[in-house]
């Protein structure tokens, strides 16, 4: 546990949202994505769950909705409702695995991945216009310093 030091009689640190890092970077995610929703709704139909359930299984080929939930942190109620609504527009397949019938390997359809085949220029042309932003360095900068802070992270929660 973190501990905070200040004298008993001096009032506590001011919180300023627009510097703590976790409410920054979580506003810009929730931005990104909604922006993103947008070009994915308009142009498949498709709602952030989808998209992401579609995009691991285009990067993985195949997944159980359990991994699917690990990778995305979304809970299992919004996988299943993002995988039924997927399966009924056949952009999905379903397989019973061999070590649990119980469990389900999901993978891209045909349609499923025509379907990835337009959207992921789509996304990358949209995230280009996005780090367009930054220079080249900022941007390699940008990712270090992401993956330093996700490793540190991976200490404090361990710890």
């Amino acid at each position: 546990m973190l501990a905070v030091s200040h004298a008993p009689s001096s009032p506590p640190p001011e919180l300023q949202l627009e510097q703590f890092l976790p409410y920054r970077l979580a506003h810009l995610a929730e931005r990104i994505s909604q922006s993103l929703a947008q070009i994915y709704a308009r142009e498949f139909e498709l709602s952030i769950a989808e998209w992401r359930i579609l995009a691991w299984l285009h990067q993985r080929s195949s997944l159980t909705a359990s991994q699917i939930c690990e990778l995305t942190d979304m809970d299992k109620a919004r996988v299943s409702r993002a995988v039924k609504s997927l399966g009924e527009r056949q952009l999905l397949a379903r397989q019973r695995t061999h070590r649990d019938q119980r469990s389900m390997r999901l993978s891209l359809t045909e349609a499923g991945q025509a379907l990835m085949a337009e959207a992921i220029p789509l996304a990358l042309a949209w995230e280009g216009e996005l780090v367009d932003a930054l220079s080249g360095a900022e941007y390699r900068d940008l990712f270090r310093l992401l993956n330093k802070l996700d490793a540190r992270l991976d200490q404090l929660v361990e710890a």
